[in-house]
C-alpha cells in the first residue's frame, strides 16, 4: 500500500483552531480536518502548507513549530500526516474543496467528527494548549 505525505496546517487563534469540513465532491465527504494537502516533489513541509493553504482558503500563513506527525491507515491508502502549527498572516477564508469552516475551542476538538487521521493531531494540540 503506498503512503502519501500530506500536510497539515494547525490554525490558533485566541485559543481557538480551525477546522474544515471535506466537501461531498471530495474523498472523506462531510469529514472535519486540519486544512492542508499532499507534499509535491521537491517541496518542504512549509512551502507545501503555505502553497496548499493558499490554494484550499485563499489565505497566506507563517509556518510555526512541528506539532506531531500521523501514520494511518485507511481501507485505500496509508496516509502520512505531518503537522506544522501555522498563523494566518494575510487574507479571509474562501472555501473551495472543503463546505464548512469553524473556528472551535481547542477542548472541543473531539466533540467534532474529525477524519482518522486527524484525532491524534487534535488529541496532540489539545495536549500542547492545556
Amino acid at each position: 500500500m503506498k503512503t502519501l505525505k500530506v500536510l497539515a496546517g494547525v490554525l490558533i487563534d485566541n485559543g481557538k483552531v480551525l477546522i474544515t469540513r471535506r466537501a461531498s465532491k471530495e474523498n472523506f465527504a462531510g469529514g472535519w480536518e486540519f486544512p492542508g494537502g499532499k507534499l509535491e516533489p521537491g517541496e518542504t513541509p512549509q512551502e507545501c502548507l503555505s502553497r496548499e493553504l493558499k490554494e484550499e482558503l485563499d489565505i497566506d500563513v507563517a509556518v510555526g513549530e512541528f506539532c506531531t506527525d500521523v501514520i494511518h491507515k485507511y481501507e485505500t491508502i496509508c496516509v502520512n500526516l505531518i503537522a506544522y502549527y501555522c498563523t494566518m498572516v494575510q487574507g479571509e477564508i474562501s472555501l473551495s474543496v472543503h463546505d464548512q469552516y469553524q473556528w472551535i475551542k481547542i477542548e472541543d476538538l473531539l466533540d467534532y467528527d474529525l477524519l482518522a487521521a486527524d484525532v491524534p493531531i487534535a488529541e496532540k494540540v489539545m495536549e500542547d494548549y492545556q
